[in-house]
Order: C-alpha cells, then structure tokens, then sequence
C-alpha cells in the first residue's frame, strides 16, 4: 500500500489536502508474490501446536512476510485418483506458444504429437429479427497437438 494525496485550495494552493491508501499495479503485486512463491518456505507444527518451524532444521524461522506451505503441491502430470486428476496425458496443447498453454510445460516434458481430426461446428450463422441465431453445421478439419 502506499499513501497518495491530493491538494484542494484556491489557484493550486494546498489550503486542505486529503490522503488515501491505493495499491500497487497489480502486475507489481503479481511479481512479488510470484517472487515470494518462489522463495517459499515448507514448516511443520511444533507438537503443542502453537508454532511452526522449519521442516529443514538447519534453516532460519520464516519471517513475517514469507510464504509458507506444510504439504508438497500433488504431481498434476501424472494421474492421481486420490485427488482426482487425470493427468495431462492424452490433453490438447498449443504447439506454437511458449506460455502456460505450450506443449512444453503442460505435457511436463514428455513431448506431443499432431493428430488430424473431422470435426462438425456452427458456420453461415445468421441473426434474424428479433432474437434467433441459425447456424448450418460444417465439417472442418482441424490439426491438434496432444500431450504423449
């Protein structure tokens, strides 16, 4: 958070002035706690339960601002009943992107293959008055990637 304020007076004098709290850009937010996953901290309880310590000894208490977590995060690439993910294998990824949505990272390094398929989808739609939407049906053939 950060203060900013305002002047309020005759000819740009600051006869009154008013303040408020405003936050960051939240892309300046999103960076920091990006940085602070990061650096995150796994702890566990002390057995009364009133505090928390690190789970490796050897390492310094947490401070007030860090990011803590007591359970690794489950493995999403792989199948897990007990949490009821399938896993990416099998899944539609974007080849040509380099982001989250990128075969890369979401096929957790296994690779991907091209599969050509026949799909049917809404073409010609046209809106007629008042309030109704007709579509013909097409057959389009696509090109997907899917997770090996």
């Amino acid at each position: 958070m950060r203060t900013e304020c305002k002047c309020h007076g005759l000819s740009g004098s600051c006869a009154l002035r008013t303040c408020w709290q405003k936050l960051p850009p939240f892309r300046e937010v999103g960076a920091r706690l990006l940085e602070r996953f990061h650096g995150a901290s796994r702890v566990m309880g002390t057995n009364d339960g009133k505090a928390l310590l690190p789970a490796v000894l050897s390492l310094k208490p947490p401070g007030r601002a860090d990011l803590l977590y007591a359970a690794d995060s489950p493995d999403f690439c792989a199948p897990n009943r007990r949490t009821g993910s399938p896993g990416t294998r099998g899944r539609a990824c974007n080849s040509s992107a380099p982001d989250l949505s990128g075969c890369d990272l979401l096929c957790c390094g296994r690779g991907h293959r091209q599969e050509s398929v026949q799909l049917e989808e809404n073409c010609l739609c046209r809106f007629h008055w008042c309030c109704v939407v007709q579509c013909h049906r097409c057959h389009v053939r696509k090109e997907l990637s899917l997770c090996l």
